[in-house]
């Protein structure tokens, strides 16, 4: 009878003993959650504080901005003279070499105008010959009117003193009235010969006066002709536009057949060079230098790093150098931090990538 007595016994101790066995679990549990709850944090703190460090480290020796864009020259391509396009040898994105012949503008009203310019030319030389030949002509008549000049002056004053002896030897019946009737005539001869070569003296010089002055004339028509001519060369010339630049073709807006302007825009030529206008705020600027390695990230191209050098910073900031810089002599001012234009240029071959003007960049400048 002993045996069920001791059996009913332990159900009653076991039961005793499970509420405490709860609580050693519960006093086991507490804590690891109570290291969890200053581990995570801790943890997580160092890690900003490391990367805090880091950045503030990276800070002091590198500078970068998100406000940078591929750069290039973008030559636009406009006629110089107007007609109808009568050839179009480019497309759209088209490579072209320096000299290459893009298009063709009609010539033909070019070819008349230089032709009637050539004719009018040849019209004003043929008058400067024959002023040469007048001149020529003046200048033999005004030599031989000087001639002549000394010739009846000689004989006049020949004849002057033959008729003087002659009428003082008919005062004194010596000679005879004709005699000195012949001397008086010669006298009158000599004279009146004396001054038509005078006359014609002054009519050679008169005609040489006029003949210099139609070369002179015909010399300045000539050269108004010649650059009348030249511009009409020039011109014709003109209707044939080549590529100014090594580039490819873009923002083409013209098609064979179009009649274009002067100065119209036809298309641009972009030149495989390009550079970087990255716009550092001017809290950045100060320990860049030019000569300083640049790291560079294209967003076209994620996974690599292009390697550059800045080439130069603007002498003014974009504000300033802008169409309408801003006046702060108003009283409203607010100071607002400027960004100053640097240019890096590539300092590796990129030539196998598609890097054109425009694109977004990141630029990271190692500054010390």
């Amino acid at each position: 009878m002993s045996k069920p007595d001791n059996i009913n016994e332990k159900p009653q101790e076991e039961i005793k003993k499970a509420p405490e066995a709860e609580e050693i679990n519960e006093g086991d549990t507490r804590p690891s959650y109570a290291k969890k709850r200053v581990i995570v944090p801790t943890i997580t703190a160092i890690i900003f504080l490391i990367a805090g460090i880091y950045f503030m480290i990276h800070s002091i020796h590198f500078q970068e901005t998100d406000d940078a864009f591929v750069e290039g020259h973008i030559i636009s391509v406009a006629p110089r003279v107007s007609g109808p396009v009568i050839k179009l040898l480019v497309d759209d994105n088209q490579p072209v070499k320096k000299g290459d012949l893009i298009l063709e503008i009609d010539p033909k009203d070019y070819e008349v105008a230089l032709a009637q310019k050539e004719a009018k030319l040849a019209e004003a030389k043929a008058g400067l010959n024959i002023a040469e030949k007048e001149i020529n002509h003046a200048q033999a008549g005004l030599k031989q009117s000087t001639e002549d000049i000394t010739s009846t002056a000689s004989k006049l004053d020949f004849a002057q003193k033959d008729h003087k002896r002659y009428t003082d030897m008919y005062k004194e019946g010596i000679s005879s009235k004709q005699e000195y009737d012949n001397s008086k005539t010669n006298l009158t001869v000599a004279a009146a010969n004396h001054k038509a070569a005078q006359e014609r003296q002054k009519a050679s010089e008169s005609l040489l006066q006029s003949s210099k002055a139609k070369k002179t004339a015909s010399e300045a028509e000539i050269k108004r002709l010649e650059a009348e001519v030249q511009e009409a060369k020039l011109n014709l010339s003109y209707t044939k536009i080549y590529a100014p630049q090594d580039g490819l073709i873009t923002n083409r807006s013209v098609e064979q057949g179009n009649y274009v302007q002067v100065a119209q825009p036809l298309l641009s030529v972009v030149p495989e060079k390009v550079w970087i206008i990255a716009n550092f705020k001017e809290t950045q600027l100060t320990n860049m230098r030019p000569g300083q390695p640049v790291e560079i990230k294209i967003d076209t191209y994620p996974s690599k790093r292009f390697k550059g050098e800045v080439n130069s910073i603007q002498r003014a900031t974009g504000a300033k150098a802008s169409l309408f810089p801003p006046e702060n002599a108003v009283g409203s001012y607010v100071k607002i931090v400027q960004r100053v234009p640097v240019k890096i240029v590539f300092k590796e071959d990129i030539s196998n990538y598609n890097i054109v003007p425009g694109m977004s960049v990141v630029p990271e400048v190692k500054v010390r």
